[in-house]
């Protein structure tokens, strides 16, 4: 072997072991970024099922949109209002996130986007109305942890 090749080959050996190497550490930041999400999707919702508005309210940016697309957009104002008034009807809400549909990606120097389908429960007139919707959370990192910036609540 020539020591062109050798040098080739040592170097084809040491970019192939530094791709390996960045694929692991991705996989493993992919991983801890689906736990930190998957936890706080379920606080976020813990909060709504109990009917806590301050819990619940303290998981949004203060510049929260969220699109629905049969509403419109609505500001953070709004959606807590709308929040804090369900909270108080007979007709308890509940929501469940529907197994093996979430999905989470990084957004790089912000946070993350979620992305799933989620099933609502209540009380109507002494039936159990069930539902279920998609939706995307945009997820950003703050110095105060993980917050709701945007959701994109559809196909109702």
């Amino acid at each position: 072997m020539t020591k062109l090749k050798a040098r080739l080959t040592l170097t084809f050996c040491v970019i192939l072991m530094n791709l390996i190497i960045a694929s692991a550490q991705q996989t493993t930041e992919s991983k801890q970024l689906r736990n930190d999400i998957t936890q706080m999707d379920s606080l976020l919702f813990s909060a709504y099922n109990t009917q806590n508005l301050a819990a619940f309210t303290s998981m949004f940016t203060e510049d929260l949109e969220w699109f629905q697309d049969n509403g419109g957009l609505l500001t953070a104002k709004t959606v807590f209002a709308t929040m804090e008034a369900n909270f108080k009807q007979e007709h308890k809400l509940s929501r469940q996130l529907v197994t093996g549909s979430l999905e989470v990606h990084t957004i790089k120097n912000y946070g993350a986007i979620e992305i799933g389908s989620h099933t609502f429960r209540h009380m109507e007139n002494g039936k159990e109305i069930v539902a279920t919707f998609k939706f995307l959370m945009i997820w950003k990192k703050t110095d105060k942890g993980w917050k709701v910036s945007r959701v994109v609540s559809y196909d109702h």
